[in-house]
């Protein structure tokens, strides 16, 4: 039996686990955030009416602030308040669904996970562990395709990092003339740092399994020219034909 190339592991591994942490960035709302202060004014506001019911101790009339964590991801966005379980999640949706570097984001995470999937098919077809010779050719495009789902992930999440503040500017902008929503200073979050290792690792593993377009070296016989290769022509040399099954198999590929 022949021993999977260790290219071929390094890809089957970093691909498929690159693309669950791209998948989990893809479907949580942290890729960026921002916190700020907001006053509680007002007996009928419902921050307040929610910070009661989390037994958080507002006093009525009182000023108090509460410290506001805002959260977004590519299709959810989220608002919490700190050191509570006062949480609510919606749909992304306004200006920074419509912003065009975020629905780019979208097509380019959704299409990079299609492809990625696509390849590591084609690379566990292309290996087959449980068969004498992998199919080279297979594996190689399946880790072509792979590479080029981690180039198309690292697109949308550079994208997205360079225009992070930027995105959905009209409701920023509406934000700053609210009193009751003051602007937020927004920076990275953690999805978008695992979306980047998960990038990464895709790359990693699809130019491994690209090295599977490389056949081995056929060896030469011992009893002939040292130019002269084992295939076709040294086949009938005793010193080849001896050897054991894994010689074998590198001579017949």
């Amino acid at each position: 039996m022949m021993q999977t190339p260790a290219s071929m592991v390094m890809g089957i591994v970093f691909a498929p686990l690159g693309l669950v942490l791209l998948f989990t960035a893809a479907i949580t709302p942290q890729w960026r955030e921002g916190q700020t202060r907001l006053g509680l004014a007002g007996p009928g506001s419902l921050l307040r009416s929610g910070a009661k019911g989390q037994g958080m101790g507002v006093r009525s009339g009182s000023a108090e602030a509460l410290l506001l964590l805002r959260s977004d991801g590519l299709w959810e966005s989220c608002l919490q308040v700190e050191h509570s379980e006062l949480k609510q999640c919606w749909p992304v949706a306004g200006p920074y669904q419509k912003d065009r570097k975020v629905r780019l984001a979208q097509g380019l995470v959704l299409t990079s996970l299609f492809l990625c999937g696509t390849g590591i098919v084609l690379a566990c077809i292309g290996v087959r562990c449980w068969t004498d010779l992998p199919l080279r050719g297979v594996a190689a495009t399946g880790g072509l395709l792979v590479v080029i789902a981690g180039l198309l992930s690292m697109t949308a999440l550079g994208v997205y990092t360079q225009n992070l503040a930027r995105l959905g500017m009209d409701d920023a902008q509406q934000g700053i003339t609210h009193p009751r929503f003051p602007h937020l200073t927004l920076h990275p979050a953690g999805s978008l740092y695992f979306g980047w290792l998960g990038s990464c690792l895709q790359v990693l593993g699809g130019s491994a399994l690209l090295f599977s377009f490389k056949r081995p070296k056929c060896p030469t016989c011992p009893s002939c020219r040292p130019e002269v290769p084992v295939c076709p022509a040294c086949r009938s040399c005793p010193e080849i034909n001896n050897k054991p099954e894994t010689d074998v198999y590198e001579v017949s590929c």
